[in-house]
């Protein structure tokens, strides 16, 4: 309870935001359950459902851009209530209707929706909390996050089963539970609409377009491409795990999957307060560099074991590295952007999840139709390690970078 005592003293709106985070992730029922929804309730063959299920999740691209350069140019929080009101809206229908291509264009509109909402969602923390405090503030709502998807697919499994209707219906009120708690409790906090109390010169505003201002701060371009390969990655405990699990234990492979998933769930649960309080004093790509290390440990060590003990063992270790990137990716974004570019410097970051994301499946899927599912695991730790070598190296740029600047203008 002790590490607790670390979000004390947080402005009001973020303890907001992490109970909208816990609302709405709890009542994210539809996501989890959409392949089944597709094919057993809708009729849909199993190409036809990964199809749309690939749409699904490429959509998050142009709804996080589109959210992101909302939340710069009219408001983070008008871009809040407008974008999560219209998935809530959205869902309602798909309890009433029974034309399967209209439900799956109203997902496909509410899912763009959602996704529109997480860069305004990250501009907020970044505009409230001074940099010292943005790690606290993000790992609230990433715990916020866990906490409700810890519970929600229980509910959402029952409504499934028993009363398919409410998935929709149940989704959509939680979405406007988060609304109106927003609603009421959060202004607008846009730099462009206030005085911002943190002035900080790597925050600037800058003018001009999203590449320009980009290609201004290489910093960022690189940690994005670095990012990549983290993503890379860390995709492979839910696409190649459950494979290998498979091939070890044969029949009883999704049962471990699914063992290995709530100990990821229940880490994140327990770790993620204790870990903040110990890497808290530490710079942002330090954690990601210690991240990068334990990925290579985590999955590198599944080519080689056989027990399920040793695969707990893994899991915890990757989602330890999973915390610290999570946690510590969105500071290193808000420290580094311009103050009226963090809605699209954000949705940028959510550009290179989706890339690593595609790659980490498309690729591997590729390499292990050719080298065979354990040879994926000595592979996942070269990339995992030379992306935290990769990270560090950038580390030292910036404080290089750092040192040179300040020795420049004592100069002068």
């Amino acid at each position: 309870m002790n590490s607790f005592k670390a979000y004390r003293g947080l402005p009001k709106s973020i303890y907001i935001l992490f109970f909208v985070q816990v609302i709405n992730r709890f009542g994210d029922f539809v996501l989890p359950f959409l392949t089944l929804f597709l094919t057993k309730k809708l009729g849909y063959s199993f190409e036809t459902a990964g199809i749309i299920a690939m749409i699904t999740s490429l959509l998050a691209i142009p709804g996080s851009l589109t959210g992101g350069k909302l939340a710069d140019q009219i408001g983070r929080r008008k871009t809040y209530l407008v974008a999560q009101t219209l998935a809530g809206i959205c869902l309602i229908p798909c309890a009433f209707v029974q034309k399967p291509e209209l439900i799956v264009i109203l997902l496909f509109l509410s899912t763009f929706c959602n996704a529109a909402v997480r860069p305004a969602i990250s501009a907020i923390v970044a505009d409230i909390l001074p940099p010292a405090e943005r790690q606290l503030g993000y790992s609230l709502i990433y715990l916020g996050i866990n906490l409700g998807v810890s519970l929600g697919p229980i509910v959402a499994g029952f409504l499934f089963n028993n009363y398919l209707a409410l998935l929709f219906i149940g989704d959509a009120l939680t979405s406007f539970i988060a609304v109106g708690l927003v609603f009421m409790n959060i202004k607008e906090t846009n730099p462009a609409h206030q005085v911002e109390a943190h002035n900080i010169s790597s925050e600037s505003e800058e003018s001009g377009n999203i590449l320009t201002v980009l290609w201004r701060r290489p910093q960022i371009l690189a940690f994005l491409v670095i990012d990549i390969a983290y993503t890379f990655a860390y995709t492979q405990h839910r696409f190649s795990l459950p494979l290998m699990l498979e091939d070890v234990f044969q029949n009883k492979g999704a049962e471990a999957f699914g063992y290995l998933m709530s100990i990821n769930a229940f880490t994140v649960i327990v770790m993620t307060v204790f870990l903040i309080s110990i890497t808290k004093r530490f710079k942002p790509l330090v954690n990601i560099i210690i991240a990068g290390v334990l990925y290579a440990i985590g999955f590198g060590m599944i080519g080689m074991i056989h027990s399920f003990q040793l695969f707990a063992v893994s899991t915890i270790l990757w989602t330890i590295g999973e915390i610290l990137v999570v946690t510590n990716h969105g500071v290193y974004m808000a420290n580094n952007s311009p103050k009226n570019f963090r809605g699209r410097f954000n949705s940028v970051g959510a550009l290179s999840w989706a890339s690593g994301s595609a790659l980490g499946t498309s690729l591997m899927g590729r390499y292990m139709g050719i080298a065979g599912i354990r040879a994926v695991w000595p592979l996942t730790a070269g990339v995992a390690g030379i992306a935290a070598i990769s990270m560090l190296m950038l580390h030292v740029y910036t404080l290089n970078r750092a040192e040179r600047l300040t020795r420049d203008s004592a100069t002068r």
